[in-house]
């Protein structure tokens, strides 16, 4: 159930907000910061159970978009293999080797990237120019349920509470109550059982979890409102420039209104650094790299089992049963 002192103080703090929205005045546009850096990532699938007949291993791309560009992609990998498009746009290499190996399988992507800070000004300036940007394709499946972020009457409910309480009324008003609401009400904490999946009723209870539990609630209560907003999940990267190991994954939002086009957000780096929650609204910052996009993730070629959760991980099949994969994540930042 919801906190109701939290979520009241959130929503004060988005009512304040809100009521300063319309006169805020446009502020000179700097130019997207930059990152480019070499992005390594390997996988290393043990060898199957005795008896295996087929292996399947499924390794995300990254993708060229507004954002990214991926140049110099090269594989290494002892089998042949393939680059598939699945649903979004999202790329990914998939092989089937003719013999099930005897020895473990490694293979190792290396891409050259460009990441540009996506910033949309008319999130905070609704009088600044519109970016042009092309059409989804995918616009009903961003106002669709996903299987861990149902868009139920309980949760339609409690997002028309955050927005009416903050007496928000146009959906870009709506979108930022809904922000300001999860920044001051959900807590950065990865402990204990259940954070990490992106489960929005695990999420509204425990008031806690990582960026996919943050998101499920900005993504699940922006569409339960008729709102648009989809989920990408990639690596995070250090601000520092130099190299090193990314232990772990990152993943953010963005929404639509016919106003602004898509508006980036990231509320749990806003929560974990208070200082830019603003910039969080509007904004996503260079220092990541973008995998694929969406949640329920069937891959090309479909695998045996369910839907994913989400893809930012190899994954791999032994006769359609999945075989956990190790995996290092390795970046270079390349200076200009």
């Amino acid at each position: 159930m919801l906190n109701r002192s939290a979520v009241w103080a959130g929503l004060l703090g988005a009512s304040v907000l809100l009521a300063g929205y319309s006169g805020a005045k446009p502020t000179p546009t700097a130019a997207p910061r930059s990152r480019t850096f070499v992005l390594t990532s390997t996988a290393t699938v043990p060898v199957p159970p005795a008896g295996t007949k087929t292996l399947d291993l499924w390794l995300p791309v990254p993708h060229a978009d507004a954002n990214q560009d991926v140049r110099n992609l090269k594989i290494e990998s002892p089998v042949p293999y393939k680059i598939e498009t699945g649903a979004y746009g999202n790329q990914m290499l998939h092989l089937q080797p003719a013999a099930v190996p005897t020895a473990p399988l490694v293979v190792k992507l290396t891409a050259h990237i460009t990441r540009r800070e996506h910033l949309n000004l008319r999130a905070g300036t609704p009088t600044a120019k519109a970016s042009k940007e092309k059409a989804d394709p995918n616009m009903a499946r961003w106002l669709g349920p996903d299987r861990l972020v149902p868009l139920d009457a309980k949760i339609k409910q409690q997002a028309q509470e955050v927005v009416a309480k903050a007496g928000a009324k146009t959906d870009l008003e709506k979108a930022r109550a809904i922000y300001e609401h999860v920044v001051s009400t959900v807590t950065y904490d990865k402990t204990g059982q259940g954070w990490g999946r992106g489960d929005i009723y695990y999420a509204c209870d425990a008031r806690r979890g990582n960026c996919t539990d943050f998101h499920a609630i900005v993504i699940g209560y922006c569409r339960s409102l008729g709102i648009p907003a989809r989920f990408s999940i990639g690596l995070p990267l250090p601000a520092e420039r130099g190299k090193g190991e990314v232990k772990g994954y990152h993943c953010w939002a963005e929404f639509y209104t016919k106003e602004t086009g898509w508006v980036p957000v990231d509320a749990s780096e806003a929560a974990k650094n208070p200082d830019k929650r603003n910039y969080f609204f509007g904004a996503h910052d260079e220092n990541r790299v973008e995998f694929t996009r969406g949640r329920d993730v069937e891959l090309a070629p479909k695998q045996a089992g369910p839907p994913l959760n989400y893809f930012v991980y190899p994954y791999a099949e032994a006769d359609g049963k999945p075989l956990d994969v190790a995996r290092t994540y390795e970046f270079v930042d390349v200076a200009k």
